[in-house]
């Protein structure tokens, strides 16, 4: 199995790189999302991979994050969709876009993937509704690109940033771990600990919330825009 592959852009394509290891040139299939935040020809980059093996085919597929390739294998668990159907569907609504639709059980949003129809993204939804929890609790690991973009040194030093008040888990009939959970997704949604924290604490009061998921749904739809 190759996990992941490093070296420098040799090729660009519009579905595609391919990635000089120094001497041997791997072809890898990206989703736009990928692609467009991969450097030019001849700079080094670096993609987590999964490889497709068929009786006729052997492919790679990249992503920048671990995070995302576990979207990818779990969108290719449902039946029809394939590993490019999967890339379409992250490519339309990256990792933190995915992880809110199957959430809130927003089958319009993954319709909106190019190449998945009503019926499919309907699946998709009730297939994967429940497991997406789980993928978005990854750790800080799991959201860190296999190479961090470096940023240009400036001449000033940055301001010292304040600590934020860690948030608080809240008393209520959900444990701990499922708080925990599902500030950690929230967390890696891009929701400032404060607003997830409030938004946790007052989704664990709904009498229907029983479990980290639906947690996390209650909490999302709190914090979705209103009108």
């Amino acid at each position: 199995m190759i996990g992941k592959i490093s070296g420098r852009i040799d090729m660009r394509g519009p579905d595609h790189v391919l990635i000089d290891t120094g001497g041997v040139g791997y072809i890898v299939y990206c989703s736009e999302r990928t692609l467009s935040a991969l450097p030019g020809l001849g700079e080094p980059a670096s993609l987590y991979t999964e490889l497709l093996v068929r009786e006729d085919l052997l492919q790679l597929f990249g992503f920048r994050t671990l995070a995302e390739r576990e979207w990818h294998r779990l969108l290719t668990s449902v039946q029809g969709v394939g590993a490019r159907g999967a890339l379409a569907i992250l490519g339309t609504l990256g990792p933190e876009g995915l992880g809110r639709a199957l959430s809130l059980g927003d089958a319009a949003a993954i319709k909106a993937a190019q190449g998945i129809g009503p019926k499919l993204a309907q699946r998709i939804v009730l297939e994967l509704q429940a497991k997406a929890p789980q993928v978005m609790a990854m750790g800080a690991s799991g959201a860190t690109p296999a190479v961090p973009r470096i940023k240009p040194k400036s001449s000033e030093a940055p301001a010292p940033r304040q600590a934020e008040e860690p948030p608080v888990l809240i008393e209520s009939g959900l444990d701990a771990a499922a708080q925990a959970d599902a500030l950690s997704a929230l967390a890696n949604l891009g929701y400032a600990p404060s607003e997830a924290a409030a938004a946790v604490s007052e989704a664990a009061e709904l009498p229907e919330v029983d479990d980290a998921s639906g947690l996390i749904r209650a909490a999302l739809r709190l914090l979705a825009p209103s009108g």
